[in-house]
């Protein structure tokens, strides 16, 4: 075999690994590094919705989750993740959709570490974050990072 040949069965297995690899990680919701237990020396702060509020003012946090969806306006990605979210916050009693123009709003971007379109964030009712997801999320991996939270009370 040629080098060329070997070269393009290297850059076609590259290829595949790649996209195996997004395809498994893509939209997959994740724990976040806030996501620890307070105690007395070391109380929880909220700062992912202390963060939203900054930059879009005072919007409506839900009373058990709140998802905040980071979009660009030629994300196409982005528009379905806008109609998973929004059947879910209609679905789920307690459940806020909010949708941010990540072009419009850079500061809040590099401040709570989006790295891409479309970024969906999971924020308890205290106003934590406790998971997000990188990519266009399915309705069942919504769903299921919501139970991470007391649905009960």
């Amino acid at each position: 075999m040629s080098t060329g040949a070997w070269v393009a069965v290297v850059a076609i297995a590259v290829a595949l690994a790649f996209g195996l690899f997004r395809m498994l990680s893509d939209g997959r919701f994740r724990g976040t590094k806030e996501l620890h237990v307070p105690h007395e020396d070391h109380p929880r702060e909220p700062h992912a919705w202390d963060a939203v509020t900054d930059a879009l003012g005072e919007t409506e946090l839900g009373a058990r989750a709140t998802l905040v969806q980071f979009s660009s306006a030629f994300c196409a990605p982005c528009r379905a993740t806008r109609r998973i979210l929004a059947d879910v916050a209609e679905i789920v009693p307690g459940v806020v959709h909010l949708e941010v123009d990540a072009e419009h709003h850079l500061d809040l971007v590099r401040r709570l570490d989006i790295l891409r379109t479309p970024t969906t964030l999971v924020i308890d009712g205290g106003g934590f974050e406790i998971a997000r997801a990188s990519g266009a999320p399915r309705k069942e991996q919504v769903l299921s990072a919501i139970p991470a939270m007391d649905l009960e009370s």
